[in-house]
C-alpha cells in the first residue's frame, strides 16, 4: 500500500485564507443571503445541500431559503433526500388532502426508516406548518409539493401500489401481486438478501416490476382519482423498478453501481 504525505509548505495558507475572504459571505442575518438569491436569478432548478444531516443551523438556513424560493421565485416542487412514500404523506398533508392527521409533528414522525431524525425534527415541522398555511388558499395546480428522491423504499412503494390498485384496478393489482411475491422472500434486510440472490439469478424480479410499471402507465388515463394519487401510483412503480436495479447493481459492482 502506498502512503502519501503532504508538508505544510506544499500549500500557501495565507493564499487560501485570502481566497476564502474574497469569495465567501458572512451569515449573521437573513439579509446576508441577498447575493445568493441574486445568483439564483430566474433558475428553474436550485439544489440545496448541507454538510450534516439533521443539524439545527443548516436546517434553519435551508428552511429560510426554501420559503424565499417559494414566495419570491415561484418554486412549487420541493424534492428531498427521503423515501417517496414517507414524503408523499407530507405532501398530501401540506396540500390539505390528509383529513386524518391534524399536525405536521404526527405526519413527520411516521418516518419509520433511517434516518428518522433527518426529517422528524422541529425545524422540518416548522417548514411543514409554513407550507400547509401557504397552500391553504391556492388552487390545486399551484400548491407547493414535497417529494422524496430516494429509491430505498422498495417494499413500502410496493405496498402503496397494491393499496391503490386494489381500489381502482384489480387486473393490474394481480400484476402487482406477482411482483410483490417475487420480492417478498428478501424483505428483511433493506435489499441485501435480494442483491445476494441476484448473483445466481441476474434478472430475479426485474421483469415483474417493469411489467407492473408498463401496466400502470398504460392504465393511467383510466384512473379516475385525484391527480396526486395517480402521480403517486406511477412514481411508486418507478421507485420499484429503480430500486430493483439499484440492488442488482450493488452486488455486481463496477462503474454502473
Amino acid at each position: 500500500m502506498k502512503h502519501y504525505f503532504t508538508k505544510k509548505a506544499d500549500f500557501d495558507e495565507a493564499e487560501i485564507v485570502s481566497s476564502i475572504k474574497q469569495w465567501s459571505y458572512s451569515l449573521s442575518s437573513e439579509n446576508d443571503l441577498g447575493p445568493l438569491f441574486k445568483l439564483i436569478g430566474d433558475s428553474s432548478i436550485v439544489m440545496l445541500g448541507e454538510a450534516s444531516h439533521g443539524t439545527h443551523e443548516y436546517y434553519t438556513w435551508r428552511n429560510y431559503i426554501t420559503r424565499k424560493l417559494v414566495e419570491d421565485k415561484g418554486f412549487n416542487f420541493i424534492a428531498v433526500e427521503g423515501d417517496w412514500p414517507d414524503c408523499y404523506r407530507v405532501n398530501r398533508f401540506i396540500k390539505g388532502y390528509d383529513v386524518e392527521n391534524k399536525s405536521s409533528f404526527k405526519v413527520l414522525h411516521a418516518f419509520n426508516r433511517w434516518p428518522t431524525w433527518m426529517w422528524a425534527n422541529w425545524e422540518t415541522v416548522s417548514l411543514t406548518d409554513w407550507l400547509r398555511k401557504h397552500n391553504e388558499n391556492l388552487p390545486a395546480n399551484k400548491k407547493v409539493g414535497f417529494y422524496g428522491l430516494d429509491v430505498y423504499s422498495l417494499w413500502e412503494s410496493m405496498e402503496s401500489i397494491m393499496q391503490y390498485l386494489k381500489k381502482t384496478d384489480m387486473a393490474t393489482y394481480k400484476i402487482a401481486e406477482e411482483a410483490f411475491r417475487c420480492f417478498e422472500p428478501y424483505r428483511m434486510d433493506e435489499g441485501r438478501a435480494y442483491a445476494s440472490a441476484v448473483r445466481f439469478v441476474p434478472e430475479l424480479c426485474e421483469n415483474e416490476v417493469v411489467h407492473l410499471l408498463k401496466a400502470i402507465r398504460l392504465k393511467l388515463p383510466q384512473y379516475n382519482t385525484d391527480h396526486e394519487n395517480v402521480f403517486n401510483a406511477e412514481q411508486n412503480a418507478m421507485v420499484a423498478v429503480n430500486a430493483e436495479r439499484y440492488y442488482r447493481a450493488m452486488i455486481q459492482g463496477g462503474p454502473h453501481s
